[in-house]
């Protein structure tokens, strides 16, 4: 169904009631990011927006968001952000380019030791789910080298084996090392996500081969007619979606655009209007069409059943935790 340009929160509600059994979980935004305070390059633009992008996306039929972590201090803004509404959670981990925190400190172990704690608050209180963003980046080597990378990707491992975690991963251009160490430590983690995934067919087949590993997409999953080959070649029951905002949106040259559905009006952050999405900033909302491009990608007309089999991975991924620590994520 074409939703077509919507320019208020009233009429997404008018949609949706068209397009019923869509139900959305966004397993990737970096809420804690200064665009959602108004904040670009160091200036500010506008008042932070935080609960009216979250409206615009629980009316879009988002059910459930996880807010990422990057580093001690952004898990610990994403664990207070996702306390303050029942439908949010969050995880907690260092990013392959910011590794050197650990080092930056002078002591490792308390760097580690902080991020243990930080993961059992949050844990106790219902609201961590998962480890991460951790994992490999060889693109962007100049913010950490790769060994120290590896070192403390490898070292995160015991945070999940710890809390009995499922983890949230990052691999970018390091498919080889990240799968290499991933077998090495295949019984310490319980479940994983690859997300982002904008790796080759070779990448997926890799990543395919660890069966408690799903594989999660976004808007840069679908840039290039080749991404899209290595997209409709994952098995439903292995993906979950996420939008990554503020980055990682849908634009007119990309390769999957055909398959997009769903549009909001935007204006230009100089012009700011809380009705209309910030043009440039991603925003959860999106994962609707996150799920028509994975509709598209592999021939799938029913996007209510889809999105029942995306929900219920993600539930499926969260639910791995023991009894005593499982959430309701329902």
């Amino acid at each position: 169904m074409e939703l077509g340009i919507v320019n208020s929160i009233e009429q997404w509600q008018a949609a949706m009631e068209t397009s019923p059994g869509v139900r959305m979980i966004d397993i990737a935004v970096n809420l804690t990011d200064g665009m959602f305070k108004g904040m670009y390059n160091g200036k500010h633009y506008h008042p932070a927006d935080i609960h009216t992008v979250l409206k615009r996306a629980w009316t879009a039929g988002v059910d459930r968001i996880i807010v990422t972590g990057g580093s001690l201090e952004e898990s610990k803004e994403a664990l207070a952000i996702a306390e303050t509404d029942g439908r949010l959670y969050c995880t907690v981990g260092v990013h392959p380019t910011r590794c050197k925190e650990f080092d930056d400190g002078g002591d490792p172990y308390q760097h580690f030791h902080a991020l243990m704690e930080l993961a059992k608050e949050g844990l106790e209180k219902g609201k961590v789910v998962a480890i991460g963003e951790c994992g490999l980046d060889y693109d962007r080597l100049h913010f950490c080298p790769s060994e120290i990378q590896k070192k403390y990707f490898e070292k995160q491992f015991e945070l999940a084996e710890a809390l009995k975690l499922p983890m949230f991963l990052h691999m970018r251009a390091a498919a080889q090392d990240f799968c290499e160490i991933l077998d090495r430590n295949r019984t310490r983690f319980i479940a994983g996500v690859a997300h982002s995934f904008t790796g080759s067919v070779d990448d997926r087949n890799l990543l395919l081969l660890f069966d408690n590993l799903y594989i999660g997409v976004n808007g840069c999953s679908f840039k290039t007619t080749e991404n899209l080959d290595a997209i409709s070649g994952i098995p439903v029951e292995r993906m979950m979606i996420e939008t990554d905002s503020p980055y990682c949106e849908i634009r007119n040259t990309h390769a999957g655009i055909s398959f997009v559905k769903s549009m909001w009006s935007s204006r230009k952050k100089e012009k700011y209007d809380p009705e209309c999405v910030v043009k440039g900033r991603n925003e959860p909302c999106a994962v609707r069409q996150v799920l028509e491009l994975v509709g598209g990608c592999k021939g799938i007309e029913d996007l209510s059943r889809l999105s029942r089999t995306l929900y219920e991975n993600t539930c499926s991924y969260i639910k791995t935790q023991t009894a005593e620590q499982e959430l309701t994520f329902v």
